[in-house]
């Protein structure tokens, strides 16, 4: 007896001790490096990275149309339902770590031949019942970290699905800031072509009184009558083009194709603050980078789960059973039945089986490492031409103000002289169709000026969008603080980022 609880004690703790075993490496976060500093100089930044930047445009239509985008979009709630997906998907996994228990039960109803060997007695009937019932329980031990892996791989993917969520949050909310700014710079331009078109089509009617009087020739009717049609042509584009852009705004908002309702004019709006983020932060704050290196935990974690087919499976049975003709002598004595059992399984020759599944997850874990190196060069890229894109575009819209106020002058000063008969209309014409040009070039660049503000915001990610994420829909299931104990102990100490 001694003996045997020995054995037993020693077998016990030697499951305990290979509880603890976890094949395959922990993941380490890989060393990035990363410039010190952006490229450009970059005084105007400021710390509102964790702000609704959106808001500080100062129009409050363009506000609630944030809200109603992040509330009804159509691609936020696909990226919601994927996150619960990957939560199914994580608590099938988790549940190969626990006891799996489970019933089953059966009745039958039969009839025995009266003419067998021996005969059938004629005072018992040929009919008769059967009942089954029976209760089991199995635990896969999971000795060498194989279910472990897989968890931690689909807790990853989990937590990957999430930042995809973000990812989408960030790419809407820019998106619905820089349509609504492109409408609000359309508008603007229509409003320049049908001023300009009046204003031809009031010295259209002016030189036909002339000509008919014999003051300007024909040459100058058709020169005032061509450059009113050219303006004339300009409307019903931007008209189509108002159209679209509505049309796509709509869609963002998760709604059919419709009008948009206008807040302040593009001239009335205010230029948001220039982020200050240093180029190392967005490691911690873009969220495909951050999807990328859950993608690589998750690659990482694999690698054990496939080792871990190289070494035997235990796993632990129990079960309780009774058969009976009556429902009462179910559970006598004679009518029930068990057993407790334990099995060891593990691969001889596997034909090179499980070292194919290791070499494809070890691959995977490659192109996982290149993706998130590659995302990170994409993310830093991005950014530093934002920034440079946002300074040299306010520069440019600033040279491009000057310009639209010396043709003003031009055109005022070639109007005069072409009153008091000292120039000819040509000179006119050229003087106002280069302003019709210049005025809706710097509605463009100004337009494109606050357009580059939002690109900055979005490539540098930041506080602002777990703030946005926070108004969008939510998935309905959710990570058990204990799940996440579990992940996080699972991580290694993070290398540092340079």
């Amino acid at each position: 007896m001694k003996t045997r609880s020995a054995a037993a004690c020693i077998a016990a703790a030697c499951i305990v001790v290979l509880a603890g075993c976890t094949v395959g490496p922990n993941y380490v976060r890989p060393t990035v490096e990363t410039p010190p500093a952006w490229r450009i100089d970059y005084p105007k930044a400021a710390d509102v990275a964790n702000l609704k930047w959106w808001e500080q445009f100062g129009d409050p239509v363009l506000n609630e149309l944030v809200q109603a985008a992040l509330r009804d979009n159509r691609d936020l709630r696909v990226a919601a339902a994927r996150i619960d997906q990957f939560l199914g998907a994580l608590t099938a996994t988790g549940s190969q770590l626990y006891p799996q228990i489970g019933y089953g039960a059966d009745a039958t109803r039969a009839r025995t031949s009266e003419v067998g060997m021996p005969p059938l007695s004629p005072v018992l009937s040929p009919y008769f019942s059967l009942y089954n019932v029976s209760m089991g329980a199995s635990w896969q031990t999971d000795l060498f970290g194989r279910v472990r892996r897989q968890t931690e791989a689909a807790q990853a993917q989990v937590y990957a699905s999430e930042q995809g969520q973000r990812g989408v949050v960030l790419t809407l909310v820019a998106g619905v800031a820089t349509s609504y700014i492109v409408l609000r710079s359309l508008d603007r331009q229509l409003e320049i072509a049908q001023a300009t078109a009046r204003n031809f089509e009031g010295t259209l009617r002016i030189f036909e009184l002339r000509f008919a009087k014999g003051v300007i020739s024909k040459t100058e009717l058709s020169q005032i009558r061509s450059q009113t049609q050219q303006a004339r042509a300009a409307i019903p584009q931007f008209e189509q083009a108002i159209a679209a852009q509505e049309n796509l705004l709509s869609v963002l908002l998760g709604r059919a194709p419709g009008p948009i309702p206008r807040g302040k004019t593009i001239d009335e709006m205010v230029a948001p603050q220039l982020p200050g983020e240093l180029p190392a932060t967005l490691l911690q704050r873009r969220p495909d980078i951050l999807g990328a290196e859950q993608n690589l935990v998750a690659a990482n974690a694999n690698i054990g789960a496939a080792r871990a087919l190289y070494y035997p499976n235990v796993s632990l049975q129990a079960a309780l059973a009774a058969t009976a003709t009556a429902t009462s002598a179910l559970f006598t004595g004679p009518a029930a039945a068990g057993l407790v059992g334990a099995a060891l399984a593990g691969p001889i020759f596997t034909f090179g089986g499980i070292e194919g599944q290791v070499a494809a997850a070890e691959a995977g874990e490659r192109a996982a490492l290149a993706v998130y190196q590659q995302t990170i060069l994409n993310a830093l890229r991005e950014t530093d031409t934002a920034l440079n894109g946002s300074q040299k575009r306010a520069e440019e819209f600033a040279v491009q103000r000057v310009r639209v106020d010396a043709l003003r002058d031009f055109a005022r000063l070639s109007k005069l002289r072409f009153d008091k008969g000292v120039s000819g209309y040509l000179e006119v014409l050229v003087a106002e169709n280069e302003l019709f040009a210049a005025e809706l070039a710097s509605v463009s660049l100004q337009a494109s000026s606050y357009a580059q503000i939002v690109n900055v915001y979005q490539a540098m990610g930041g506080g602002w969008v777990g703030i946005a994420a926070d108004m969008a829909p939510k998935p309905q299931g959710t990570l058990s603080p204990v799940q996440s104990q579990a992940f996080n102990r699972g991580f290694a100490n993070p290398a540092p980022v340079k």
